[in-house]
């Protein structure tokens, strides 16, 4: 599954409040290695190298009120449902918080929070042959997680795992689509979902989700959450972009093509 689809969003930034704590959960629990430590910033990585999760400390930011325009959840793409289940038990273990599971026709999902609230999402895709193909792309039904977990060895996240896509809170569907899909060339793939909309290159389910179930409510300023993420854009319309730019939640985006 994996080899299906282009590798697109390669980088996430976080302003954290506690990076010990998030160093913690990151590096121990979820098992990515630290490439870059530093007293108040820390970069890690999946062994394959296919992203890299930026912290930045900050002990006096506010931590992020739920929900809030920004962040919904960054979502890790496991190659297989034994390796899905294997990180989800070992999240269980240790008293994650965990906020449910759900069956969304060309994946299975698991929905956690990181110790600052951040949303977590790990998933395994179908094969894209499996895809409805008739009706909504993706709808959200029960998972039988008795059945995912049974048998399932606790492990942490395997070496090529991947970001597979983001979901922000968002103010405007509308104002959304115009930037994913009118400025950086992403089809929409699914706009019925309500209060939610998905977009997506390579025929892909979606890369990037946007709802406007937080009711436009904001953080304060400099609160801790998502501060930017690194696209991998086409080249064709790479070429039409800015090196950065920043998406109607107010993220950066760094645009980047398979050759930079």
């Amino acid at each position: 599954m994996h080899a299906t689809f282009p590798l697109r969003i390669r980088a996430l930034t976080l302003r954290v409040r506690d990076l010990n704590v998030q160093r913690a959960f990151y590096h121990e629990l979820l098992g990515l290695s630290v490439r870059e430590p530093a007293a108040d910033r820390l970069v890690l990585a999946p062994e394959s190298g296919t992203f890299t999760l930026e912290l930045i400390a900050d002990p006096s930011a506010p931590l992020r009120p739920w929900p809030t325009i920004g962040l919904y959840h960054f979502a890790l793409l496991l190659p297989d449902r034994t390796a899905l289940a294997a990180v989800a038990a070992r999240l269980l273990a240790q008293g994650v918080l965990f906020e449910g599971a759900a069956d969304h026709a060309v994946s299975e999902a698991l929905y956690f929070r990181d110790p600052e609230g951040n949303g977590l999402e790990l998933y395994t895709d179908r094969p894209p042959e499996q895809w409805p193909r008739r009706g909504p792309l993706m709808v959200t039904e029960p998972l039988d997680l008795e059945a995912l977990l049974r048998g399932a060895r606790p492990a942490p996240l395997p070496p090529d795992v991947r970001i597979g896509h983001l979901h922000l809170h968002v103010p405007d569907l509308d104002e959304a689509e115009r930037f994913f899909a009118g400025r950086l060339g992403m089809t929409v793939t699914l706009r019925t979902y309500p209060g939610a909309r998905f977009f997506a290159y390579d025929g892909y389910h979606h890369h990037v989700g946007a709802n406007i179930w937080a009711r436009g409510r904001r953080a304060p300023e400099h609160a801790t959450g998502l501060l930017a993420y690194t696209l991998q854009v086409p080249e064709a319309i790479a070429r039409t972009l800015p090196p950065a730019l920043q998406d109607p939640a107010g993220i950066t985006v760094h645009i980047r093509t398979a050759s930079t």
